[in-house]
């Protein structure tokens, strides 16, 4: 029988609603009859297209004499990370505090009432193996600790309730540490994060780091790694590796080696809309590889064949594992794009055949599993027989041409994807929430490559988007995170506010002739700076204390980059960007106020912060163009990454243009050489 998480809306949850545990999703009721019963709570935290959370669901979560051992002694209760990042973030911290590492399915225990974490861990198998503990065996061991121990529990969760309240404490540095030095350190050690993975470890975006590099690349100044190398390598990386998808489109989450080959193959809306802007951004300074413009252009064409709801907003995440056909059991992790050599054989001419290996790595042995994860060799452009072979394998793995292919109704469920009559492969499952943080961040990607391509479509799939969150996510004058089919949901996060006035800010800068987005970011920001800015530290809490079900141990300040840039780092930027738009120094003045409150931060551990110092740079290094429709159309396209541009219609006699930098402005430009010059010289 179908436990309570059957009647939510979260994919995740629903996908655990048929084990035989008696789940919770969270809420004050769980919580009081762990309370009142005593009983040690075991909160689990994952997301849909988490590979791991899959397999334990399928394995412990549905063993019954495990389901029957939780009933009796525990709350068990499920959390979605992706609906609840605070709680996440905190009780992925005390993970890490006990274990050393953290990862999700993230499982930890919590004394009821407090709701302080006394145990935790990561996957556990259903019996002993990867030198991990039976999830039963960790069951037995937690309840015997919580009932026999008491004395030794109350001091564990005091010395980690400690740990947990000291992290939000950040020490001051002198009013003064806001220097170019600063910066220019950030810069190099942010820009070593993205050199050459020689370890053996998987491969990241890690766009943060690498958005970093390339602002830095533009500075006259001798760095221990070569920030325009590297970040140019980490664009063509990104392109020509396995980690992008050459057939459909759309970049997987990473890859498992260090060479780029073999992708973990989850595609997640913020790392396409991140490497889209990230693109973007290489091809305006410089490097216009024809490989980036392919990418571009096809990633954009996944985001809208498989990625848009009908009403304009897009979807969270496509899952890695999918069937192989109807009867299987479970599915198997990258089915839907991965080539057995003998099917490109059967398929293709034996000229494609060897055109196909010439360029990609394909081979009989295969590179993943026995089978061929598409990997470029070289740069440069497909030849037009080449482009045809992959239309062909596009047409295997939809069923349908490409370009007969305008949208690919996704599998919502397991179910689904089971039942319905594919024409071609059976897809994976597709989590098809909308998330305002991410989907901000693909608008603000949408942006920039059409202020850099200038095709209309991007244009018009950032505008729909926006204005569905402007429209749909307000309840009770409150933005909210989450919609779910036309239901606003979940009162709205600092990334959530950061993100989407970066959104209207980018769509702004790449449209300045418009001036809604502004407009709409100042009214937000409001709300923003009302709701969750901290008076006593600087800075912006994760979420409200005074929401419902907002029963935190600790208020936390993001300040720390993850697949997701932090919070408060992009919240600064959007400060500095909005004062130099609206000529508002109170902008100014908290943004300093916000970088002095994690000034110890980006001094003491540079490398966790990437995002601070983008503000930084935006902080030091402002600027303002004041020019004509007719100018802004030539500026918008070019890589000047802190400078944002304002339609000026009355300016001195004979100027085209005025370039300001705080409280200085250069004499009116009276050419567009003179106005480049200018700018250059503000830029670099």
């Amino acid at each position: 029988m179908p436990n309570r998480l059957t009647s939510t809306q979260s994919l995740y949850l629903r996908k655990h609603a048929d084990n035989p545990i008696d789940w919770w999703y969270w809420c004050d009721e769980a919580l009081s009859k762990a309370e009142r019963e005593d009983k040690p709570i075991l909160l689990s935290i994952g997301y849909s297209s988490c590979h791991w959370c899959t397999v334990m669901e399928g394995e412990a979560f549905s063993d019954q004499a495990i389901a029957e051992y939780l009933n009796v002694n525990f709350v068990a209760i499920k959390v979605d990370r992706e609906e609840r990042p605070d709680l996440d973030s905190i009780y992925m911290q005390a993970v890490q505090m006990m274990t050393g590492q953290g990862g999700w399915p993230l499982n930890i225990f919590l004394t009821p009432g407090d709701l302080v974490p006394f145990y935790g861990g990561t996957y556990f198998p259903l019996q002993p193996r990867y030198n991990r503990p039976g999830f039963l065996d960790v069951l037995q061991a937690v309840l015997r600790f919580y009932q026999e121990d008491k004395a030794k529990l109350e001091h564990f969760k005091t010395e980690i309730l400690s740990h947990l309240q000291q992290s939000t404490v950040l020490p001051l540095e002198t009013p003064d540490s806001l220097t170019k030095q600063l910066l220019f350190a950030g810069i190099e050690t942010n820009t070593g994060v993205i050199s050459p993975n020689d370890l053996g470890r998987p491969s990241f975006p890690m766009i943060p780091y690498a958005t970093l590099a390339l602002q830095g690349s533009r500075f006259k100044q001798e760095f221990r790694y070569n920030p325009q190398e590297l970040s140019w390598q980490r664009g063509k990386d990104l392109v020509l590796g396995g980690i992008y998808d050459h057939v459909g489109g759309g970049f997987h989450r990473y890859t498992v080696d260090p060479t780029w080959t073999v992708p973990h193959f989850e595609k997640m809306l913020y790392d396409n809309g991140q490497i889209l802007e990230y693109l973007a951004n290489l091809w305006s300074a410089g490097c216009q590889e024809p490989e980036i413009a392919l990418a571009v252009t096809e990633t954009v064409n996944w985001l809208k064949r498989e990625m848009t709801a009908p009403n304009g907003y897009f979807y969270a995440a496509q899952d890695a594992d999918s069937f192989v056909d109807v009867d299987a059991v479970e599915p198997e992790e990258g089915s839907f794009y991965v080539w057995n050599y003998q099917e490109l054989a059967d398929n293709l001419t034996a000229e494609e055949l060897t055109e196909l290996q010439t360029e990609f790595t394909v081979s009989v042995e295969g590179n993943f599993e026995g089978k061929n994860v598409l990997q470029r060799r070289q740069s440069g452009n497909l030849s037009d027989s080449l482009t045809n072979t992959l239309e062909k394998l596009f047409t295997i793995r939809y069923g349908q041409a490409k370009e007969s292919l305008a949208i690919f109704t996704p599998a919502r469920n397991n179910h689904e994807a089971k039942t319905t009559p594919w024409q071609g492969r059976i897809p994976p499952v597709t989590d098809t929430k909308m998330i305002v943080a991410w989907n901000s961040i693909v608008i603000s990607g949408l942006a920039r490559v059409y202020a850099v391509f200038g095709n209309q479509l991007y244009l018009d799939l950032a505008v729909t988007a926006t204005n569905f969150i402007l429209q749909h996510q307000w309840l009770d004058e409150r933005f909210h995170r989450l919609n779910y089919d036309g239901l606003a949901q979940v009162p709205a996060q600092s990334e959530d506010y950061a993100l989407f006035i970066k959104a209207l800010l980018d769509l702004q800068a790449a449209t300045p002739e418009k001036s809604q987005w502004l407009e709409q970011a100042v009214r937000i920001q409001t709300e923003f700076d009302q709701l969750l800015w901290s008076n006593e530290m600087g800075g912006y809490y994760n979420s409200s204390n005074t929401d419902a079900n907002q029963e935190l141990l600790i208020q936390e300040r993001s300040y720390i980059d993850n697949a997701t840039p932090a919070a408060n780092g992009v919240a600064v930027t959007n400060l500095v960007r909005l004062s130099l738009l609206t000529d508002n120094l109170e902008y100014l003045d908290r943004a300093e106020q916000a970088l002095q409150a994690f000034s110890s931060v980006m001094t003491r551990s540079p490398q966790a912060c990437p995002t601070l110092f983008v503000a930084l740079d935006w902080f030091c290094n402002g600027t303002v163009v004041k020019t004509s429709s007719q100018q802004l159309s030539k500026l918008i396209s070019q890589y000047f990454p802190t400078t944002v541009y304002r339609l000026e219609t009355e300016l001195p006699n004979g100027a085209i243009g005025l370039v300001c930098r705080g409280l200085t402005c250069l004499e009116p430009a009276q050419t567009q050489e003179q106005l480049l010059a200018q700018l250059k010289q503000f830029n670099y």
